[in-house]
């Protein structure tokens, strides 16, 4: 079997923007480097900067960030972008990593309000991941992100993902106007079902307008307001909205998000929906599908015992990011730091991604 890391990433590249077909190659993103930034660079579509940027800091400056947090996040531009894919397997394998799942980059901010643009991007990158999957011999398996502005696209897409080594829809807990709930996503919501594929919820948000309005005063990005809390009530939306039960074989993820939040979700909703005679079950996401990845940090013991139970909970590295989440060594981490046994180790980093990620 062998571990598998539930929550890694790619930086796009403009390798990724090579699998443009011919007729597409109008909608290539380019670059834009502010003077005097070293660290990022800035995607430019359909004429402005959209996208999560890319991430381009130096192995050594890494090396200081990771020696200032306590957090392992070193890696190498070749390894993050996927220029050198051996490179990447061989730093899983001093990980102890067997598989790693693959989420996108540029995709967790909005990239484009224009159809046209988001399915050629997308069939862009899903035919990159192909090939991705391919050369990795199947240890790099990966995300869909399907053009859901225009949803015959995204069917189609779906089936190429299936396909070739897709094992997933990347989702963001709000998408333009629309929510997670919203009926316009049940047709690609069914063919998941019956294609076997999970719905990934990593935190990032797709409504520019909810990000722009959660900026820093000063302008900067604050992730933890433009992206983690979105996810918090995608997740109460799921089950106050009946998904699980429209959709009994889907199961959802929570990506990126740790998971001490979890109870305060159940609180809430046995509060709201409970009746004297109609009691939530305790086993309540494990009857639905889904799923969470925990950090280093989230009192595992305790969410076991309140609300999650054993085979719901997965465990990633956040690998090629630099961020309050990113722990190269955290499934290691997780098995040094006590609180839990081998076999229940062995479900967060084997058994629970295999069973959510279909890998079985």
């Amino acid at each position: 079997m062998g571990w598998v890391d539930a929550d890694a990433h790619v930086i796009e590249s403009p390798l990724t923007w090579d699998y443009l077909t011919p007729s597409e190659k109008k909608f290539r993103p380019g670059l834009y480097t502010q003077e005097g930034v070293t660290d990022v660079q800035y995607w430019v579509i359909d004429g402005k900067i959209q996208g999560l940027n890319r991430f381009v800091f130096t192995t050594e400056a890494l090396a200081q960030r990771s020696a200032d947090t306590g957090r392992d996040m070193t890696t190498t531009m070749a390894s993050r972008d996927l220029a050198d894919i051996s490179a990447r397997i061989k730093h899983m394998d001093e990980l102890g990593i067997d598989v790693q799942i693959l989420y996108t980059s540029i995709f967790l901010d909005q990239v484009t309000e224009r159809p046209d643009t988001e399915v050629a991007l997308c069939g862009a990158y899903n035919r990159w991941m192909s090939h991705v999957w391919k050369e990795s011999k199947g240890r790099l398996r990966w995300m869909a992100c399907l053009p859901l502005l225009s949803m015959p696209d995204a069917l189609d897409q779906l089936k190429f993902a299936k396909e070739n080594g897709g094992c997933g829809v990347f989702m963001r807990p709000l998408e333009g106007k629309r929510q997670i709930s919203d009926p316009y996503f049940f047709p690609m919501y069914e063919a998941a079902e019956k294609l076997d594929f999970c719905i990934g919820l990593h935190q990032s948000n797709g409504s520019q307008a909810a990000v722009d309005m959660m900026v820093n005063p000063d302008g900067t990005r604050d992730f933890f307001n433009q992206y983690r809390l979105f996810n918090v009530g995608a997740m109460f939306r799921i089950f106050n909205c009946g998904l699980p039960e429209k959709f009994p074989k889907l199961r959802f993820g929570f990506i990126e998000t740790a998971a001490s939040w979890v109870p305060w979700v159940i609180y809430e909703l046995r509060r709201r929906l409970e009746k004297v005679k109609k009691k939530l079950p305790d086993d309540l996401l494990e009857r639905s599908g889904v799923f969470v990845t925990c950090q280093i940090g989230d009192d595992v013991p305790y969410l076991i015992k309140s609300c999650m139970g054993e085979n719901t909970l997965m465990i990633g590295t956040d690998y090629g990011h630099a961020d309050s989440s990113t722990e190269l060594d955290a499934l290691t981490t997780l098995k040094n730091s006590g609180g839990i046994s081998g076999d229940m180790h062995r479900k967060i980093v084997e058994d629970n991604p295999r069973v959510f990620y279909g890998l079985n």
